[in-house]
Order: C-alpha cells, then structure tokens, then sequence
C-alpha cells in the first residue's frame, strides 16, 4: 500500500490537470471551434472571403508586361463540356452566343504576368459588369478575368474592361464563322487565313487558333498597348496542330 500511495497520488493529480485544459478551452481544436472556425482549414478560407472587396496585395507588379492576346471563344465548345453544362448564363435555354471574349490578356515575350498587385478590389460590380456582360457572358468570368489579369494591366478597372470592350470591337469576325447552324468542318490554317482576309494588317504570325481533341476552342490574337495587330511567336507556336477541326453549331 505504501509503494501504490505515491502513484495513486500522481494518476489523480494528472486527472485534474487534464479536465482544467479541457475546460479552460486551451486545446486547438477547443479553440478553433469556440471561434466558430472548425479546425480544418476552413479558416483559410474564410479569411479569403473576407478580404473580397479589400485591396489585393500580390507578388508581381502590375503594367509590366510587352503585348496584349485577346481570346476569343467559340462559345458552343465551351458549352458542350462539363463546365458549359453547368452554366445557364452563358449556355441556358435560349442562349446563342457565338465569339465571346475570354481574356485580354497582358502577356510578355515569355509567359505572362497573373494576379497582380492591385488598389482596388477583386469583386467587379453590377455597373461595369453589365457594360461587357454581352461580350464576356457571366459575372464569374468577369471576376475571374480582372482578378488573373486585368490586375496586371496598369489600368484602372472600369479602363480595362473598356479596353476589352474596344479590343473585341476592332476584330472583324469572318462573314463564314460568324453565325453557324451546321457542325463546320474547318482547318486551323483555314480559320486563320479567314481571320485575317477580314482584318488587313493581321499577319500569321499574330493569330492562334486552339481546339481540344476535335473542335475549335478559341482564337487568340495578339495586340500592341495601342491594340494594333504586332506578331507574337510564343503564341503562334502552340496554335492547333490537327489538320481538321469541327466549329460546333450555335443552339
């Protein structure tokens, strides 16, 4: 009895010392949940909600960049995948959108700049969102277009997308691809050369076109600050390399 009194006496002492950390609310898990914040990473994002309409601190330097590429979609591939599926803004009942503007994207001779350093917020409101929303159907690729690159512009948020809004109407699009109603069996050559019959002044070397496993997906065409037509060779070369393309038909 002697020899068992001792450990007796500790076993109680670390008993009351556990349940005093259980209620004083000092466990990490305690504490995420007494914060209202599970303790599984909800908290990261949280703290990236709340920071929606707060000035973007970010690691690269925004204006900085050597040329524009303007993206151009053709919406009916974007919206026979699964993420088109999905979308009724751009895809729904009724929706017959044909070239849309993906991105104006500031791009240097060697990759491009992203999620730049930025005075003003990542959320786009209502009011300049509506003056692009026939060109760049949905507020979450408006968003998602400011936040990646427009940030990187130079230019304030309300000047790029009037650029953007400038841009797409300098491009002619072809009288051939510009409202289609039968799957149209095309070449990636052929849809640059209609490309640039319709816009004097592009050359080969400053338009792209891309596709997935069969269809056309965009064509990218790349412009000076002053958004005249000026040759991009890292862009050119990963244009389309199959020889026969499908351009979907519009709903």
């Amino acid at each position: 009895m002697r020899r068992t009194a001792p450990i007796a006496a500790i076993l109680i002492t670390l008993a009351v010392a556990a349940a005093s950390w259980v209620l004083d609310g000092s466990h990490p898990r305690n504490a995420d949940f007494a914060s209202g914040t599970p303790a599984n990473g909800s908290a990261e994002a949280s703290a990236r909600a709340g920071t929606a309409t707060k000035p973007r601190p970010k690691g690269q330097t925004s204006g900085n960049f050597d040329f524009y590429v303007l993206s151009l979609s053709w919406s009916p591939t974007y919206c026979d995948s699964d993420a088109g599926h999905g979308n009724r803004v751009q895809c729904g009942t009724g929706k017959r959108f044909g070239w849309v503007v993906h991105g104006l994207w500031p791009q240097n001779e060697r990759g491009y700049p992203q999620d730049c350093e930025s005075t003003e917020g990542d959320r786009v409101p209502d009011s300049i969102a509506r003056e692009i929303m026939d060109i760049m159907p949905g507020m979450g690729l408006i968003g998602h277009q400011w936040r990646k690159h427009g940030t990187c512009s130079g230019l304030p948020m309300a000047d790029y997308f009037a650029l953007v809004r400038q841009a797409y109407d300098t491009i002619r699009i072809p009288p051939q691809v510009s409202s289609v109603r039968q799957p149209l069996q095309i070449s990636p050559a052929a849809l640059e050369q209609a490309f640039i019959r319709s816009n004097p002044g592009l050359a080969g070397s400053a338009v792209a076109v891309t596709c997935d496993s069969q269809r056309v997906d965009e064509v990218r065409i790349c412009l000076d600050t002053t958004l005249a037509f000026r040759a991009c060779p890292e862009v050119d070369q990963r244009s389309c390399k199959r020889s026969d393309l499908i351009l979907p038909p519009q709903p």
